[in-house]
Order: C-alpha cells, then sequence, then structure tokens
C-alpha cells in the first residue's frame, strides 16, 4: 500500500479525505490523517480499513519526521504559515509535497533544493488560489494556441451562501475564515492595470469602487479589487496584457454598506479597545462616534455615515443588533476588527441546514485576425451540507486529485510550481467535470474593460 500522510484535518477536509478513500482499494492507498486532535481525525475517517488517524503535533519535530519519512507523499492542510517546517523534512527524507496554500518566500527558497532532489512541491492547488489558475490558464493557452493575443484579462472568486440559504438583508453568511472577510483588501493599497494604465485604489476607498457582474442563472454579483492583481502577470505570460485585474466577489449592496464599517475604523485590527469585555454592541458602536448629550447612537451614526432616513442600508446595520444593550463584547483587550468580528458572527453564521457557494468569473479580451473578441467564462459550485460544502469541495478535490497524479508520476517536473502547465490542469480540469465542478464560456462583445465606478 502507499501511503499518503495529511497533515490537518480541518473544515476543509471533508472531500480531500472522501476522494482519496474511495480511490483507496484501486489505487492501493493507505490515507494518514494527522492531528493534533486525533478524535477530530477519526472524525473525519469513519473506520475505514484503508485509513488511520494519529495524533501530530507539527511543532513536536520527533513526531513530525517518523510520520513524515514513514510515507511515500505529504499533504499539508495547515495554516500557510506552518508549511515550512514540513516542506524542509520532505527534503530531508525524498518526499513529494502538496499544499493549497499561496507559495510563500520561504517556501520558494526552497526550489533549487527541490529540483536537486527531484521532487514536486505542488502548491496553490485549493480553489483560490488553485482552479482559478487552471482554468484561467486552459482558455489563456487555447486562445494562444489558436493565434491570439491576450489584451484583458480580469478574475473574480467569491465565497457566498447559496440561494437558498440566503435569509439575510447583507446576501452574505460566513463560508470560510471570518478574520478574512473582516480585515479583506488591509495592508496597502489595491493595484491593477487598465488599459496600459496602472490604477491604485487605497483601502479607504476599496470597497465603493466595485464593478458588476452578471452570472446566468445566479443573478448580479459585484467585485471589488484584491490588494495585489499583478502578482501572476509574468507568471501567466500576460506581460503584454494592457488590462489585469483580480477581485472578490459579493452580492450587489454588500461593498456599500461595509465600506460604512471601514469610514467608522470598526475593521482596523492594530489597535486594543480598553475595558472592552464590559462593552455592549451598543457601547463599541458610539466609541466611534462624536459626543452628544442629546442625540442617540442611531441618530449619530447616521448623521456621520450621511444615511438618509428612508435609505433601505440602514436596515441592514439593525438587522445585526449593532444598537443592542443586551448582547456584550465579552473580549479583553480586544480590536475593533475583533469585535466586529464577533457581532456579525451572530448573524451571519451559517445556520445547520444551510449550504454554501462558490462562485467564479473570468474574463478573457483577446485580438485575433485582426479583431477583438472576448470570452466570459463561470463556475458556481453549491455545497450539500455542513460537511461537504462548496469550499471543501472545491478546495479538497484540486488537492486529492493532484497528489495522486504525482504519486502516479503524471506529474512529474520537479520544483516548487503552482498548477499552471497543462501537464497539470488539463486531467485535473477534465476529472472536477465529473463532480460538478465546471465552467461554462461564452463568447460576448469585447467591451473592453468595464469602468463602472473605476
Amino acid at each position: 500500500m502507499r501511503k499518503i500522510l495529511l497533515i490537518g484535518a480541518g473544515k476543509s477536509a471533508s472531500y480531500l479525505i472522501k476522494y482519496l478513500l474511495e480511490k483507496s482499494e484501486a489505487e492501493k492507498l493507505q490515507l494518514i490523517v494527522g492531528d493534533l486532535d486525533e478524535e477530530n481525525a477519526k472524525k473525519h475517517l469513519g473506520n475505514h480499513k484503508n485509513a488511520q488517524a494519529i495524533k501530530l503535533d507539527v511543532f513536536d519535530k520527533t513526531s513530525r519526521e517518523n510520520a513524515i519519512k514513514n510515507c511515500d507523499i505529504v499533504v499539508s492542510m495547515l495554516p500557510a504559515r506552518f508549511h515550512i517546517e514540513v516542506a524542509k523534512d520532505c527534503i530531508t527524507f525524498n518526499k513529494n509535497m502538496v499544499t493549497a496554500s499561496y507559495v510563500s518566500d520561504e517556501m520558494q527558497a526552497l526550489h533549487d533544493a527541490v529540483c536537486e532532489k527531484g521532487l514536486v512541491f505542488m502548491n496553490e492547488i485549493g480553489v483560490d488560489p488553485g482552479i482559478d489558475h487552471m482554468s484561467a490558464m486552459n482558455v489563456i493557452d487555447n486562445i494562444r494556441d489558436a493565434g491570439g493575443k491576450i489584451i484583458l484579462f480580469e478574475s473574480f472568486t467569491g465565497g457566498l451562501v447559496a440561494p437558498e440559504s440566503d435569509t439575510n438583508l447583507w446576501n452574505y453568511k460566513f463560508t470560510w475564515n471570518p478574520r478574512n472577510v473582516v480585515v479583506a483588501g488591509q495592508g496597502g493599497a489595491a493595484k491593477f492595470l487598465q488599459e496600459g494604465t496602472y490604477k491604485y485604489i487605497p483601502y479607504n476607498r476599496l470597497f465603493r469602487r466595485t464593478e458588476f457582474l452578471d452570472v446566468d442563472g445566479f443573478g448580479r454579483f459585484e467585485g471589488y479589487a484584491n490588494r495585489d492583481s499583478l502578482k501572476y502577470q509574468s507568471v501567466y505570460g500576460l506581460d503584454h496584457a494592457k488590462t489585469l485585474y483580480r477581485g472578490t466577489m459579493r452580492r450587489v449592496g454588500f461593498s456599500r454598506a461595509w465600506n460604512m464599517f471601514v469610514q467608522l475604523g470598526m475593521t482596523d485590527d492594530s489597535y486594543t479597545i480598553d475595558d472592552s469585555e464590559n462593552m455592549s454592541y451598543r457601547d463599541f458602536v458610539n466609541a466611534f462616534l462624536p459626543y452628544s448629550p442629546t442625540d442617540s447612537v442611531e441618530l449619530k451614526f447616521r448623521h456621520a455615515l450621511k444615511i438618509d432616513q428612508d435609505d433601505t442600508i440602514w436596515d441592514k446595520f439593525v438587522e445585526l443588533d449593532l444598537f443592542s444593550n443586551q448582547k456584550f463584547v465579552a473580549l479583553k483587550k480586544a480590536t475593533p476588527a475583533q469585535i466586529l468580528q464577533k457581532i456579525l458572527m451572530d448573524s451571519w453564521s451559517l445556520d445547520a441546514n444551510d449550504k454554501d457557494m462558490i462562485v467564479m468569473y473570468h474574463k478573457f479580451g483577446y485580438e485575433l485576425n485582426g479583431a477583438k473578441h472576448q470570452i466570459d467564462s463561470t463556475m458556481v459550485t453549491i455545497g450539500e451540507d455542513q460537511t461537504y460544502t462548496a469550499m471543501s469541495k472545491t478546495v479538497g478535490l484540486p488537492v486529492a486529485m493532484a497528489t495522486l497524479a504525482i504519486l502516479n508520476k503524471k506529474i512529474t517536473t520537479p520544483g516548487v510550481q503552482i498548477p499552471i502547465t497543462k501537464e497539470v490542469y488539463k486531467p485535473i480540469l477534465e476529472e472536477l467535470e465529473n463532480y460538478g465542478i465546471a465552467f461554462t464560456e461564452k463568447e460576448v462583445p469585447y467591451l473592453g474593460y468595464n469602468p463602472l465606478n473605476l
């Protein structure tokens, strides 16, 4: 039996484990799941005869090394900052490695050593990053193979709530790490390329400069810019493209309301609030508003943010119980962002029967035979339940498929890499279609860059 070591049995591991166990008989696989909580690992395995759960502390050098040296390939589903020690052990013990995380500088620095050992370290093979890379390169390579030249590329991804579970005025619920949602966009201006000109959006304007996107069967969405849209320009071979824009998708109206939290300073994570554990939600809101001996917190909030009496956006804030005297922060020395996260989790946590949804949208503008063309490519995946979510499906399945392909020597090019070559993305995209993860591509009139609000 060929041994696969999976380190980390978090929310994204359910489909990954299911896929590998379903393949275990035919492919002669033994899956070893290592987690700090051994019982949590066991829950995913269901007493499968080809699976084993072990307690594994990634900071325990001895147990980590023993687990890695006794397997054939390592899949790390740990938080990104913990991959590096696993990666070093994989080099030491000549093991291939797969992760869904972005390639860190520390990981990239291992490239030469990985190549010298003839190993494959596949990274960014989840959904975003992952499926976004593969689906984009598939179309880009097809256009190039036909003699076309890419002049525009836009890409958007959203982790959202499925339409049947969309039950609040924000049209949003947390389907992944809430903290990442609260602090999204911070740490520098968003940078992108528009018609050959570099553009920048500072954080305080990020959520007011959005683009509308329509997905057949699912209605209208909006997209706001990621921090660095140019990160993959050279990687994708798009150095001569005039427009490059990568963004995050939400339902229309979300960004305008979220921007009000930004303007007040509620998303700030750089300082702590004194006596935060004794604050009511109303106290927290009031802490950001000017003093008035006569005006209510509600009135000051409206005035500070210029919310008219008949503006429907007001109902979004009321729905969150922002002005409650009965709900308390109960967090010591918390930052504004941490407190806002707690408030939002009261209203935006998925209910037991809720389903999540992943939406991806690519736009490709290109020149061919003297004419300009455009292809729009969309993908929507809806989860089954709280275990087999759309997020775990779109993250876990590509990881599992790449792992098996490396084991079977179908992916052999060595080095620290991401899935942008045909050797990698062609078979994985084809297999993903069997699991309902498929892109719909259509030719549309070339419109160039959508200037709406930008």
